[in-house]
């Protein structure tokens, strides 16, 4: 594509020289480090970086008390749970033990009960 100004060479090489010249200039006139604004706007990055760190540890901190607290939380549930499992157990086992010793005695009296039935039926 054509350059519709129709500049020559000389111009383009002119207004590349100028434009360098530009950058120079603004470069230079730059505040330096030692400027007391450029050492002030540094301290201020400086205790916005620190504090940001401080907040950043603080949160830290407290997540790692909230995980602590979730532990011992999920611990205490789990005790809970392992306590009701052998309550259960128990029961399960006093249950039978309770089945158990019953049973000689519902044997024994349907065997009685059996005994009077025969009995009875042969005095007929």
């Amino acid at each position: 594509m054509k350059n519709p100004n129709d500049r020559s060479f000389t111009d383009r090489q002119a207004n590349s020289a100028k434009a360098k010249q530009a950058l120079l200039e603004r470069f230079q006139a730059r505040p330096k480090a030692d400027d007391p604004a450029m050492a002030a706007r540094r301290a201020e990055r400086e205790a916005i970086a620190q504090a940001r760190a401080e907040r950043e540890n603080e949160k830290a901190k407290i997540r790692a008390e909230n995980e602590r607290l979730e532990a011992l939380e999920r611990e205490r549930i789990a005790e809970l749970k392992r306590q009701e499992e052998i309550a259960r157990e128990v029961a399960r086992k006093a249950e039978q033990a309770k089945r158990d010793a019953e049973r000689p005695r519902k044997v024994l009296l349907e065997a009685v009960q059996y005994m009077q039935l025969r009995t009875a039926g042969k005095r007929r």
